[in-house]
Order: C-alpha cells, then structure tokens, then sequence
C-alpha cells in the first residue's frame, strides 16, 4: 500500500489513462467528476457551473470542446461507455444526459432521460453490453436505464435484465434504497448490480434471480464509492476513512469479509516517563494525545478506481478523499 499527498485541498475524483502511468485529478471544488476513456484517450470531465468538455491530446496539449448537455443544475458525475462511442451525465436537473459526438457538424450532443427521475442524480455506471445504464440519486431511487441511440448503434440483444430497450427504458426501478444513492456498480458479467446509500446499506440486485434484491445495513458510517474486485467481491469505501470488503455470493447471501485498511501502529508503548507526566499535568490523563485517525486516509474517501487487473480479477485499486491524499491498495483475491 502506497500513499501520495497532492496537498491540503480536498480531492473528489481521479481517472487513471489505460496504461496507468499518468492520473488526471483536480483540486477545484467546483470540478465533480473526471473520466478518462482508455483506448481513445479522451477526459470528460463536468462540473457545478452546468458544462462538460470533452479533452483531446494534440500536439502535447489537452484541448477541451464544449459539450450540449443542456442542463440548468450543477453537473455532478459523468462516466464513458464501453465503446466510447458515448458518455452519461448526472445533474441537479433531474436527468441524465446521454452525450454522442455527430461527425456532420463536429460536435457533442446530448438526449435526456428525465422520467421518472425525481431528484439529483448520484452516480453512475455502464453495463458490459454499452447500452444499459445504472443511476443512483437523491430521490431514494437505484434505476436501470437503457441507453439505445438508433443512430450510432446497432440494436442490442436481450439481457437477463430485460428485452426490450428503447431509449430511456426502465429495467429496474427499486425503491427502498433507505437514502441517497452515493455510488452503484455492474458486476463484471453485468448479472448484478450493486449500489450503497446513505442509510450505510449495501445492497445487490440479480437479474438471474428475478431481480431479487438483498440489503445489508452495516454499522459503518455512510459509504461513498464502491468498485467490484471480482464477480462476487466488492470494496467500499466512504466516511469511515478506509475501505471494507464484502461478498455476495447469491439472493440472501451479503455478508462483510473485513476491513481493508492497515492501522498505523501506536507508540503508546514508547511513551517516555517525561512524556507520561506532562500529559498527567495537561490532561489529567496519562494515555498519549493521539494526532490523527487509526487510517491511512484522515478524511472520508470520495472515490475508488481500478488501477491493475480487470474487473473480474481487480489486483490493485486507488482511493482519493477529502485529505488531499491518494492511496494505491492491494487486493489479495
């Protein structure tokens, strides 16, 4: 485990390049959220004054283009599609925007989905297949939208979370979330899905199980980020300053593995005789002051990302959070 200080101001996002050798981040609090598209190296990166760009490299210089998102709220998390061909955006405008570039006039569009979204949208993921979506928001609501754009697709195949997908399609709406949607995740094989709310629940839906959905509330302070490490194990991390594992191996079967953070080690043993006393005379205490968290982040974590190995088989993962700092975990499956 590794970890990397950017300095004092809180961190929100970061996106890696394909090969992990450059990470993009920003210190700017009005920046929500980052994504860098892998194979064609582009950022989309959106933020609370309502735009988006798109950032091409040329000629050693990222250079942005203004994105149609057509929004009157703040932008609040934006994330590629498989393909590339496309990227959702999350508002305070109640809708998504589903971005596509049209080569005839050079430029990005966007077609909303608003019904029946009733407040801020949250988070974000993409399916394997490109054309479902999953939305975690502000109204107590996880969805699944489809996401079909007759005009830069093919049309897709049926899923186990259903046939049929015009654009904006409702495949699954649950209800009971219990309270903000922070975060939500497709497994690798896209069979489940996985999202955590503010009412420090985890949950999973099956869609080969009739999309069956299995809640575990935890003792754990509200979650914020999450990632699948493999088809039956997720990482989270959120206020609680450290990421924990869980496994989900079916309807009914949610369970937490542990805590993935390794605890910085006290020196109260250590504590000299003059030291003991001047905290006696302080104090009225003779325990040692402690000068930070038992972690190695000393602030929530904002957001996970997958830093080597596939979804299926996740070696290792990064975290950013509100200390400024970056720390890269190791998963041993």
């Amino acid at each position: 485990m590794s970890l990397y200080s950017f300095g004092l101001e809180p961190l929100s996002c970061h996106a890696w390049n394909k090969d992990r050798t450059q990470i993009a981040i920003s210190p700017n609090p009005q920046m929500t959220w980052i994504d860098w598209a892998p194979e064609s190296n582009r950022i989309v990166t959106c933020a609370s004054d309502r735009n988006a760009y798109v950032w091409m490299l040329k000629d050693g210089v990222w250079k942005p283009t203004l994105v149609l998102v057509r929004i009157n709220r703040a932008a609040t998390c934006v994330k590629w599609s498989p393909l590339e061909n496309k990227f959702a955006l999350g508002s305070g405008a109640k809708l998504i925007s589903v971005c596509y570039f049209e080569k005839e006039n050079d430029w990005w569009l966007s077609k909303h989905i608003k019904k029946p979204i009733n407040s801020t949208v949250l988070s974000l993921d993409w399916h394997p297949n490109n054309i479902l979506l999953a939305a975690g928001s502000a109204d107590l609501h996880c969805r699944i939208f489809s996401t079909y754009i007759k005009d830069i697709e093919d049309k897709p195949g049926p899923t186990p979370w259903g046939s049929k997908m015009p654009f904006g399609e409702v495949l699954l709406e649950y209800k009971e979330c219990g309270g903000w949607v922070h975060s939500v995740c497709f497994s690798p094989s896209g069979d489940a899905l996985a999202w955590v709310s503010h009412n420090s629940a985890i949950s999973v839906a099956n869609a080969t199980q009739g999309k069956e959905v299995t809640q575990l509330t935890t003792g754990h302070l509200p979650l914020l980020s999450m990632l699948y490490v493999s088809e039956t194990e997720i990482v989270a991390a959120g206020h609680d300053c450290c990421p924990y594992q869980f496994s989900y191996k079916g309807p009914g079967c949610l369970e937490f593995v542990k805590k993935v953070d390794i605890p910085k080690q006290s020196s109260k043993g250590n504590m000299s005789a003059m030291q003991h006393f001047r905290n006696l005379d302080k104090k009225a205490t003779t325990e040692e002051e402690e000068t930070g968290l038992g972690s190695l982040h000393q602030n929530s974590i904002t957001q996970l990302c997958i830093l080597e190995g596939p979804k299926a088989k996740v070696e290792k993962f990064s975290s950013v959070g509100l200390d400024g700092a970056m720390v890269v975990w190791d998963f041993k499956h």
